[in-house]
């Protein structure tokens, strides 16, 4: 099968993206709480900051990445910028991944 290059390179970056532990981290703060709902849930940056012991700054800053990168949106209510996951997609890489590095050999 060939792939363009451009698709290579764009899917470098994505996976890039999601690879750094913090990033998971918020991913998966953001997919529990919709998957125990049932529904989609948003989060400000001081609930995902306790949620995954990290710093509001180092969160925010997190969050834009994932922000511009697609993985993640965001809503202003008021002062407050909640954010949710962007779509299926994500959800399906983080389970897909999880599942296959929790896969017993």
């Amino acid at each position: 099968m060939f792939v363009d290059e451009k698709i290579i390179l764009k899917m470098q970056d994505t996976l890039k993206i999601a690879g750094d532990a913090t990033r998971l981290k918020i991913l998966f703060c953001l997919l529990d709480e919709m998957e125990d709902s049932g529904k989609e849930v948003e989060k400000c940056v001081n609930d995902i900051a306790f949620a995954v012991n990290a710093s509001q700054s180092l969160v925010s800053h997190q969050l834009k990445v994932l922000k511009d990168s697609d993985f993640v949106k965001s809503k202003k209510e008021g002062t407050k910028i909640y954010y949710s996951l962007k779509d299926e997609h994500v959800r399906e890489i983080l389970a897909i991944t999880f599942e296959h590095v929790t896969e017993e050999e």
